[in-house]
């Protein structure tokens, strides 16, 4: 028989508080929230420790009990922490120019085109362009991850044979820690 509940430890600096489904996180970094009315555990702050507990006994509910323990260890880890995603601009003929303009991402002159490629920015993730990289820093793990693949979507190339065109924006690395 399994155990269907776990504890998050909180890491120091982090203040996690509950308000009916809403888990607010602050650290160092920022503050962030995530909504739990969808994700069917049930959730108690308790001291330096976050309790939860799945709602029923099978192997759904397990699994369902560990994805939100590791939702709750992402948000804490982040606002101490952060994440870093790096990306390259990779290009073979037309050189690619990024710039970031207010939430948004502009990849100007992809293969030659004259409107640049829009993507946006999510949460307060922020986007700095060194060179052939693209570096995206954050304390919130999924507004990271969405602003890179949404990045890495928009310069995809259609109607081209992707083997030989392979002008665009990839994530290479993945690190915890902001990193300059």
């Amino acid at each position: 028989m399994e155990k269907f509940e776990t504890v998050v430890e909180i890491p120091q600096k982090v203040t996690v508080t509950l308000k009916k489904y809403m888990i607010h996180v602050e650290g160092p970094l920022g503050k962030t929230y995530k909504n739990f009315k969808k994700i069917p555990v049930s959730i108690e702050v308790k001291d330096k420790t976050i309790l939860v507990k799945a709602q029923g006994t099978r192997k759904r509910d397990y699994a369902i009990l560990h994805t939100a323990s590791s939702i709750l260890k992402n948000l804490c880890e982040g606002v101490v922490g952060g994440y870093t995603f790096k990306m390259k601009i990779v290009y073979a003929h037309f050189p690619i120019t990024v710039k970031t303009k207010d939430n948004q991402v502009l990849v100007e002159n992809f293969q030659g085109e004259r409107a640049p490629r829009v993507a946006k920015i999510h949460g307060n993730t922020k986007v700095v362009s060194k060179g052939d990289d693209l570096i995206l820093t954050g304390p919130v793990l999924t507004d990271v991850s969405q602003t890179a693949a949404e990045i890495e979507l928009k310069t995809k190339v259609k109607g081209k044979d992707h083997r030989v065109f392979l002008d665009g924006l990839y994530i290479y690395s993945k690190a915890k820690g902001i990193e300059k």
